[in-house]
């Protein structure tokens, strides 16, 4: 695996770079990104922070996240392994990781810039628009599935949109590659409140944790965030451990209202099923009549 590679700050000289991942637009020219911090801040959370780049010569904008710390070769090898893997995705509803670098220790990230921001927050009752995001989600989910990634942190904050209402799933920084047998994913990884019930009791389904129908949970309790427009669950989401616990895993899953379509009514259920091999997959909730609404083309 190539390692970062230390470029000076704050002018990014990409022009020597044999990265093969740039858009075809920025390749074969001088190469600079420009980024003040005091201005294009446009993200923070434990992981770094997110800043808006913009390349000169075409005013391009990008997203650098910063990976502050000096860690050990260890997680610093884990991080840019799983830098690698978002490099090699190559979908229209998945962000897209354009390079890596090393600068006195941070891991620098330069991504994909959404205009739109994150989706936490948003509120979308009209049933044929979330049908579209929803769409949207599942494809870039049913995507990494079949590369076998599994994403382990999908909720609102981590799905992006932009100005023409393109939604793509975002921040890899717990993602994990599988190889043909599925590892236990660490429960402390990723955010409790989206996380599904055999995942933060690894007793429920006999000790056995399938990354993927994680991934379709969290989905689950997203989409159904979005049509309520509040947390679906009867306590906060930045609760505590365990008054999230108690109400993810000794209560039963979250329904969509009665005022609902029976299609999403369905789709919802599909999606938060206790019993992890009842969940469909990704690729079967595409197929599912309440995505069947959506009227823009499927992503490739």
């Amino acid at each position: 695996m190539p390692k970062p590679r230390n470029l000076p700050s704050p002018y990014f000289d990409l022009a020597n770079l044999t990265s093969t991942t740039w858009p075809a637009s920025l390749k074969n020219s001088s190469l600079y990104i420009w980024m003040d911090e005091r201005v294009n801040r446009i993200g923070s959370g434990a992981g770094g922070t997110v800043y808006k780049v913009i390349h000169h010569p075409t005013s391009k904008p990008f997203a650098l996240k910063v990976i502050y710390g000096n860690h050990e070769d260890n997680v610093r090898r884990q991080i840019c392994r799983e830098i690698e893997i978002l490099r090699s995705v190559d979908h229209a509803n998945v962000v897209k990781c354009h390079d890596m670098f090393d600068h006195n220790g941070e891991i620098q990230v330069l991504l994909e810039f959404m205009d739109g921001g994150c989706l936490e927050g948003v509120h979308v009752s009209r049933e044929e628009e979330l049908s579209d995001m929803s769409r949207q989600i599942l494809s870039g989910l049913a995507y990494l599935h079949r590369h076998h990634i599994v994403h382990r942190d999908i909720k609102p904050s981590n799905l992006l949109i932009d100005s023409e209402k393109n939604v793509k799933i975002a921040d890899f920084g717990v993602s994990r590659i599988l190889a043909q047998t599925m590892d236990p994913c660490n429960s402390s990884v990723g955010t409790i409140a989206y996380m599904s019930p055999e995942r933060i009791n690894t007793d429920l389904n006999h000790g056995r944790y399938n990354g993927y129908a994680g991934d379709v949970w969290s989905l689950g309790v997203s989409i159904l965030e979005f049509y309520l427009g509040r947390f679906p669950f009867a306590v906060s989401r930045q609760g505590d451990w365990a008054s999230l616990m108690c109400a993810i895993c000794m209560s039963q899953p979250p329904e969509a209202p009665a005022t609902a379509s029976e299609e999403f009514r369905h789709f919802v259920s599909c999606c938060l099923q206790s019993d992890p091999p009842k969940r469909w997959s990704a690729q079967q909730l595409l197929q599912h009549p309440f995505i069947l609404k959506s009227t823009r083309a499927p992503a490739s």
